[in-house]
């Protein structure tokens, strides 16, 4: 069908979105992040601390982490890699168009549809790969002079990708044989991690057919009233995130679900039934779950007296981010040093990977730029992310996050709340979906007042 005139000026305005974002933001990613060697740095609940860079050895939680009994690691190159082997999603153009419209690149208004997809993908790290993996090709993808992180601070790294395809030859990710992968690691583990790091970064690829690509995300979206070229807040991309897990029919992925908390509210007895389903794995007594809260962290600005919780969240192992920004800009908060977040930018344009060909370049799915922001410029929105691996996990995890809520409440209305029971079995909200919907009218008329009430994302 030939394009229309409107086909024609979108075209247009989504190759000058383009081009504006890559001059843009790859000026942002070359400027210099600087850490400071005195202070400890969190990333997604493993501490370090680049004064004893020198020295492989663990350090006591008195060092200035506040995590208690957990191992904690040491130096800057053991960072780097934690931090590079991160899943990192930004814009990508050149992609197949997305139906129902000429787009064919997110460039200024995907961002936080990509923030919740790296926070999904670090849940599916979680649970196929555990928390101490990292990528054996991680520092390989550097170009930079490592002494820069061995000085008085600790810069970091520019990174400065171009995506690659060579050939058309379809493989599925599913069948690549240990033949073809054994060769580049050491043993069948590594054989067998670098084989579901590939399936992960494959669910996210940008086609139509990718379980969690953004073509999926925004099919998910329409009945909360959004759809592609619009703006999504962290609220409705965690209910999208939802039922794109649901909806995943892959054998792999049978074992995990997603909980979305309603109203700032943990309802205990519904997670577990999520955890308890019947389709759980026949290997374990019950499934994973990935259990996502929008927030406020205050008024038209975020309230500073919110500062140490989050910073207690972000030190806890089973923390898997969380989906925020600042005005106008959405961001993957993985970490913190002193008082500024650590993030991954989504704001990168990047051409389009082909994710089913063989050996697809993993490249630019690793960013090796931690970039930092000050609390206190961070939107009040935003979703946090925890991954409990099961109903023992789950229950230890509401313990200590509850204890943490009390203590940072300061006899303020906690940011959230777990309590006991059903939603049903309060005058609230039901959390009794209909599985033949998108979502359930409830959930509808939720998204929209967050959709009209969450901050404008570019």
């Amino acid at each position: 069908m030939e394009a229309t005139g409107t086909d024609e000026v979108d075209k247009l305005k989504t190759k000058f979105a383009s081009a504006w974002n890559n001059m843009k933001y790859s000026w942002v990613l070359k400027t210099k992040t600087y850490f400071s060697r005195n202070s400890p740095v969190l990333l997604l609940g493993k501490c370090y601390h680049f004064k004893y860079e020198d020295e492989n050895k663990l350090l006591p939680a008195r060092s200035g982490c506040t995590i208690e009994d957990h191992v904690i690691a040491g130096n800057v190159e053991e960072f780097r890699k934690d931090f590079i082997s991160r899943i990192w999603l930004t814009y990508r153009e050149g992609f197949p168009q997305i139906e129902g419209s000429a787009l064919t690149t997110d460039c200024g208004w995907g961002c936080t549809l990509r923030t919740g997809q790296m926070l999904l993908a670090q849940g599916l790290i979680l649970y196929f790969l555990g928390r101490a993996w990292t990528w054996p090709d991680a520092l390989n993808i550097e170009n930079s002079d490592s002494e820069s992180w061995t000085s008085n601070t600790v810069k970091k790294f520019t990174a400065s990708f171009e995506a690659s395809l060579s050939g058309e030859r379809e493989l599925k990710i599913s069948t690549i044989s240990q033949k073809e992968t054994v060769g580049r690691y050491v043993d069948d583990h590594e054989v067998r991690n670098e084989i579901y790091h590939r399936k992960i970064v494959s669910w996210f690829g940008d086609s139509p057919s990718a379980l969690f690509g953004l073509h999926q995300l925004i099919e998910y979206g329409k009945t909360s009233g959004k759809k592609a070229g619009d703006w999504y807040g962290p609220a409705v991309v965690a209910h999208i995130l939802r039922k794109a897990v649901e909806e995943a029919r892959h054998p792999d992925l049978q074992g995990i679900t997603i909980y979305v908390a309603q109203d700032c509210t943990v309802y205990s007895s519904d997670v577990i039934d999520k955890q308890c389903d019947s389709m759980a794995s026949d290997n374990t007594d019950n499934k994973a779950v990935i259990i996502l809260i929008p927030v406020r962290l205050g008024g038209e600005k975020t309230n500073m007296d919110y500062l140490d919780f989050v910073k207690g969240i972000l030190s806890l192992e089973y923390c898997v981010g969380i989906i925020g920004g600042k005005p106008k800009q959405s961001y993957y908060f993985a970490g913190f040093q002193d008082d500024s977040l650590i993030y991954m930018d989504p704001h990168y344009c990047q051409s389009f990977v082909d994710v089913s060909i063989k050996d697809f370049p993993l490249e630019t799915f690793h960013c090796s730029s931690p970039k930092k922001m000050s609390f206190q410029k961070m939107d009040p929105s935003c979703t946090i992310g925890f991954y409990c691996r099961n109903v023992q996990d789950f229950k230890r995890a509401s313990e200590e996050i509850t204890k943490m809520l009390r203590i940072s409440s300061k006899e303020k209305y906690p940011l959230f709340t777990f309590v006991n029971g059903h939603s049903r079995d309060y005058d609230f909200t039901s959390a009794i979906t209909n599985e033949e919907d998108l979502f359930s009218e409830e959930e509808k008329k939720r998204l929209k007042r967050f959709s009209t009430e969450e901050f404008v994302l570019l």
